[in-house]
């Protein structure tokens, strides 16, 4: 039986992919790892509070729990990790460092996400594609670009098993916002389901490409089942679902849940992070080499969101 380690198992995708792995494998097969101890809603299993900066802490759990496949999820996100250069780069590059070690001592397979971080202001903003000039300007981009490349690396070098994605914008209806760029389209629509206004911090023609998150846990899982061979991308898969600007989704959220919902923009630092990333992406290699296709657009995405949020009386979650 596969035995299965998530690092930063309570983090967006981690809640998220912990809960799917466990519905598929089990719910002794799924081993969570986190800063924090497992959240209550998190469904039951086996959790481990550890540092992914501590590499003999991350060896005792796999050697002792005997774990095949690790889903390394750990980091700091872009906005974040701004606020925490040297922070960033600790988590970051040192804590996938461990885990390609660990996974080239013990032949395990690995999953670690990149991003559209990785971008910059001289890569092609409309339909970027899979090869191409990549430049980040965040110490999250910066980060995402070196673990690829080590990622490639291992692969090329050591024969390790590692996958990855550039994941784009996530939006879930499960959990917090987690410090990313993106998070302003999460908190546009919990603000909408609440029926109170919202102040966004990037201009509403900011576009940026997006996924709901059962889309990028589907993507994930479908990624780690292809076949070794048919993988032509070693260090990271380009990945999108639609693109929206954050304008566009205010009006969207008027027509759908609100419709005097009002919402006005006060960019911050965040708005210069964002200018330096795609507008829309060119995932041609994904679908070609394991059949990628998302399954939510726009509306159905905003459709479930909707029905899941809250609409209680809650303060509203501003930028």
């Amino acid at each position: 039986m596969e035995t299965i380690l998530v690092t930063g198992a309570n983090g967006q995708i981690g809640s998220e992919l912990v809960d799917m792995l466990r519905q598929r494998h089990g719910l002794e097969a799924v081993v969570g790892l986190d800063l924090h101890p497992a959240h209550e809603s998190s469904a039951p299993g086996p959790h481990v509070t550890a540092d992914v900066r501590d590499k003999a802490a991350l060896h005792e759990v796999i050697a002792t729990r005997d774990i095949d496949t690790v889903y390394h999820l750990a980091s700091l996100l872009s906005a974040t990790g701004e606020q925490h250069p040297d922070r960033a780069w600790d988590v970051n590059m040192n804590g996938l460092k461990h885990i390609l070690d660990l996974a080239r001592e013990h032949s395990l397979k690995l999953f670690w996400p990149s991003s559209i971080a990785v971008f910059g202001p001289s890569t092609p903003r409309h339909d970027t594609p899979q090869e191409t000039v990549l430049n980040p300007t965040t110490m999250y981009g910066i980060t995402k670009r070196s673990g690829e490349l080590l990622c490639r690396y291992y692969h090329q070098r050591h024969g390790v098993d590692v996958r990855s994605l550039r994941y784009p914008g996530l939006i879930s209806h499960q959990t917090e916002p987690g410090g990313g760029t993106t998070d302003y389209a999460i908190d546009m629509y919990r603000a909408a389901a609440r029926g109170t206004a919202y102040t966004c911090y990037l201009r509403p023609d900011t576009r940026l490409p997006m996924m709901y998150m059962p889309d990028a846990i589907r993507a994930t899982l479908r990624l780690m089942e292809a076949e070794p061979g048919a993988l032509s991308v070693r260090d990271s898969y380009n990945l999108t679902a639609f693109s929206f600007s954050a304008g566009e989704l205010a009006a969207h959220l008027r027509e759908h849940a609100a419709e005097g919902f009002a919402v006005s923009y006060d960019p911050d630092d965040r708005q210069s992070i964002a200018d330096n990333w795609p507008a829309t992406i060119d995932d041609r290699a994904a679908r070609a080499d394991w059949a990628w296709q998302p399954e939510y657009d726009l509306d159905a995405m905003t459709a479930d969101m909707l029905a899941h949020l809250p609409k209680a009386n809650t303060q509203p979650q501003h930028a």
